[in-house]
């Protein structure tokens, strides 16, 4: 089924959804009763084929834009395809009721770089571990618009709850803050607290989207371009989501962190195709998988997001299993000692920078509290200290198992306190990163009720 949309300078577009095998589709108009609308075609053989599939052009009635187009259905399909047959598929609309606020340089932020553009003419697709990766991202697609997007979300009554069974004394009592706050003042720090961390995912998933497309560029395998094209649809998807669920249901929001800006531009401007894998799929998704696993945790009674973080922990644990599978077959043995350095240098820079970034800055200035003294309060008290550790917990065994987990590294992590982790299980062992008990068991006294 393709979607074949051409517009020409004076022309109204033409679209339609159709079978390649088939001779016919149909478009359906938003409003009920309208009659269908044929659209004609014209089958077009092309030299050579796909396995007797013929590529067909849409011609003839141009369709108005903002019709609602109607899933066809074919004889023989899958069980997600008979669920879709005949569905309606309304054109992405939602409204931006808070739009995010943007960075000092504005709304959009030029990154040049030197790209190299690799053909791979032998298709040899010799790589099953990636092929596989493939077939099973294909099978896990699924589209933002099937989550319940009615669903209430009322963060402010969620944690104004967990305020009256005694919560805000709990974490006064474990984290002793620099300062006693109002209710009211709780209140805004965990809403903004936790807008900040939806808004750098938000952000982070860009930079993926970004990231992903210039490997489908550089990758030297045709398998890998495979699985590349494949993420650059899931992280758009991602974008989507969160941007969605921000601007709707949250209702705040905050710029890219700075530090994240950094990486992310560090990531997209390396000319060595093996960097933005190291960079993106290895650090920046590493930490996302842990970061979302802990979100989940922390709001288990929002059902919105349960539902979307977890379709996109699964997606992010095939995202950094294609890293590690990637660069295995290159680091181990196939770097010079300059190489090794150079990577060295990179992972060291990149932990550093996203370490740095969880400390808030942004929600402390927004809120007029003392920056300098909530951030060495970030820095400094065992919970916070524990989460940032947290998020290392698959990068760390990844970098292992690459081969990167070096004299010079390991010392490096080993003053952070995130060292411990590479006993832990690699990607390709345990997809998903688990919270550690001492975390959960924190969570679990701030989120009970009656825990006075």
């Amino acid at each position: 089924m393709l979607l074949l949309a051409s517009a020409s300078s004076g022309a109204l577009a033409s679209a339609a959804f159709f079978e390649l095998r088939g001779s016919s589709a149909v478009a359906k108009s938003h409003n009920p009763g309208t009659r269908q609308v044929p659209v004609s075609m014209k089958s077009t053989p092309r030299q050579g084929g796909y396995g007797g599939f013929s590529v067909l052009t849409a011609l003839g009635r141009a369709v108005p834009l903002g019709v609602q187009y109607q899933t066809p259905c074919r004889l023989r399909v899958s069980a997600p395809e008979r669920a879709a047959c005949g569905r309606s598929i309304a054109p992405m609309k939602y409204t931006q009721n808070h739009p995010l606020p943007l960075p000092p340089g504005g709304s959009h932020e030029t990154v040049v770089s030197e790209v190299g553009t690799v053909f791979d003419w032998g298709y040899r697709l010799e790589r099953e571990d990636l092929l596989a990766l493939y077939e099973k991202g294909k099978a896990a697609s699924w589209n933002a618009a099937d989550l319940d997007w009615d669903t209430p979300v009322d963060l402010e009554g969620w944690i104004d709850e967990r305020i009256h069974a005694g919560a805000q004394k709990v974490m006064e009592e474990m984290l002793s803050p620099p300062e006693k706050l109002e209710p009211r003042q709780f209140m805004e720090l965990n809403l903004n607290m936790n807008a900040w961390m939806l808004s750098q995912f938000l952000h982070g998933e860009q930079g993926a989207l970004l990231a992903t497309s210039k490997i489908v560029l550089e990758a030297p395998d045709e398998e890998a371009k495979f699985y590349g094209a494949n993420q650059v649809q899931d992280e758009a998807r991602h974008v989507e989501v969160y941007h969605r669920y921000i601007t709707e249901k949250v209702g705040r929001s905050f710029e890219v962190n700075r530090h994240l800006g950094v990486l992310l531009n560090d990531i997209l401007t390396d000319s060595r195709w093996d960097m933005t894998y190291l960079g993106m799929q290895i650090m920046v998704e590493g930490l996302a998988l842990a970061a979302f696993s802990f979100m989940k945790v922390q709001m288990p009674d929002e059902p919105l997001l349960q539902d979307f973080t977890s379709r996109i922990l699964q997606d992010e644990a095939r995202h950094v299993a294609f890293g590690v599978l990637t660069l295995e077959s290159i680091y181990k043995g196939g770097l010079t000692s300059a190489e090794l350095s150079e990577r060295e240098d990179f992972v060291i820079e990149a932990t550093h920078l996203m370490h740095d970034r969880l400390l808030m800055e942004q929600v402390w200035e927004r809120m007029g509290l003392d920056v300098d003294r909530w951030t060495q309060w970030a820095i400094h008290t065992p919970f916070m200290t524990g989460f940032r550790q947290m998020l290392f917990s698959k990068i760390v065994p990844n970098l292992k198992r690459l081969g990167l987990l070096t004299p010079r590294v390991r010392e490096e992590f080993d003053r952070l306190g995130i060292l411990h982790f590479e006993s832990g299980k690699d990607s390709t062992e345990e997809a998903q990163p688990l919270p550690p008990e001492e975390l959960l068991a924190v969570m679990s006294e701030l989120q009970a009720p009656g825990s006075a």
